[in-house]
């Protein structure tokens, strides 16, 4: 017998309003938790929406558009990871959702931004719960594509304690996401007041599509650049701002080290204003371009003042950032960038705090794309994503520990 409560058999083949749906379903069984018993539960987003209490005015232009990832999580913590032909018990599960623009997107929202998401879910239970999922979190979900057949996208994670780490088994949706999805009306309308889009590096061709309409528009883009994948380089020659995992920037341009490669990425990106790539608890690094070149400026070899800046990093606690001036950078043999290059620190958290580290890139980006909008200084954003990303790592799930915008915990950062 399924350990499940039964979902409604059929979901309308078209996306409605969260009025028209019937009440949210809920996972059951005897060790698996409830859906969302997250920091930013739908009371609280809806409180964050309404109420004057926020400690701090949100930005102005709040409206984000995201295409990519969405998929409902299957998490179980175990004591080790398990060998090839064991057999383990959970010590304690969980459902959520997941896909890593449905993390970041969530991630933005709870941080008092208004986004909307364009991706493809197929008809049935987790179809379902991840609409509701997203709702409840005030992510507008009416561009999401809904197919009457096929399967939604769902994911098994694996959380180990001891090492800290989650492996992840993906089942991809069917039938896919194309362009012929998305109505030329759909696609206005969305884009419509947007003041940045979003895109995790799935759904190429969809993405792509969109990414050409905003680059027209003149509406910013952003791109999570987490591994090589299809159609990839074509969204990176169109953003303004790329996000990297640790590994992507050297396997993308092949230089010898992270800040050289950096270096190779601006190179090849014209459009791109700023660089980030995110080394874990080891922080990230962010290359920003600077337009004008200043009165008697410095040529410094990347790497070296790299390796310099690197010595400045203290013992503190709390996420810093230690960034150069402004000056001619170059990597021998690959390029040179006018602009500086900027360390941001990692939040340091005790062991017995550390949960799951499942969600924690998308909560980064979630926080760089709310930092886009309020317009903050690499200074303030780089530890400002570094906190909320911190603040993630504390729940099990990619999203349970996404703070809202009244999150004290923000409030010296904001």
């Amino acid at each position: 017998m399924s350990c499940f409560t039964a979902f409604p058999s059929s979901l309308p083949s078209t996306s409605m309003s969260r009025r028209q749906r019937p009440p949210i379903p809920i996972f059951v069984s005897a060790n698996f938790s409830r859906v969302r018993m997250a920091s930013g539960s739908a009371s609280e987003t809806a409180q964050l929406s309404s109420s004057p209490s926020s400690l701090h005015p949100l930005p102005e232009k709040r409206i984000v558009l995201g295409c990519g990832a969405v998929s409902v999580d299957f998490l179980a913590v175990v004591k080790q990871f398990p060998q090839p032909d064991d057999k383990i018990r959970s010590v304690s599960a969980k459902v959520e959702g997941g896909g890593n623009a449905g993390n970041a997107l969530t991630c933005t929202a709870r941080l008092g931004l208004r986004p909307r998401l364009i991706t493809k879910v197929a008809n049935d239970g987790q179809g379902k719960s991840i609409l509701d999922e997203l709702e409840s979190d005030g992510v507008d979900t009416k561009y999401i594509v809904v197919s009457k057949d096929g399967n939604s996208p769902f994911t098994y994670v694996i959380v180990d304690p001891q090492t800290k780490t989650r492996t992840c088994i993906h089942t991809p949706g069917d039938p896919p996401m194309v362009p012929d999805d998305l109505s030329p009306s759909s696609l206005s309308s969305a884009l419509s007041g947007t003041s940045l889009v979003y895109f995790d590096g799935r759904l190429h061709e969809t993405a792509l599509v969109i990414a050409k309409e905003a680059s027209n528009l003149g509406i910013p883009i952003l791109v999570d650049a987490e591994r090589k994948r299809e159609g990839l380089d074509d969204l990176l020659n169109l953003a303004d701002y790329v996000v990297c995992s640790a590994k992507f920037p050297q396997a993308w341009t092949g230089a010898p080290t992270v800040p050289s490669a950096l270096i190779a990425m601006l190179s090849k990106l014209p459009q791109a204003k700023f660089v980030i790539v995110t080394l874990g608890e080891s922080g990230s690094v962010m290359l920003e371009r600077s337009l004008h070149d200043g009165p008697g400026m410095g040529n410094m070899d990347v790497d070296s003042l790299f390796d310099s800046l690197k010595q400045n990093i203290d013992d503190s606690i709390i996420p810093k950032c230690f960034p150069s001036k402004v000056v001619m950078l170059r990597a021998d043999g690959i390029g040179q960038v006018t602009g500086r290059i900027i360390i941001g620190t990692a939040e340091k958290i005790p062991p017995s705090e550390l949960i799951d580290t499942t969600g924690a890139g998308d909560a980064f980006i979630g926080a760089v794309i709310y930092g886009v909008c309020a317009g903050m200084m690499p200074e303030k954003m780089l530890p400002f994503a570094a906190q909320v990303a911190a603040a993630n790592c504390r729940a099990l799930g990619a999203r349970s520990g996404l703070p809202l915008h009244s999150d004290a915990r923000l409030a010296q950062l904001l």
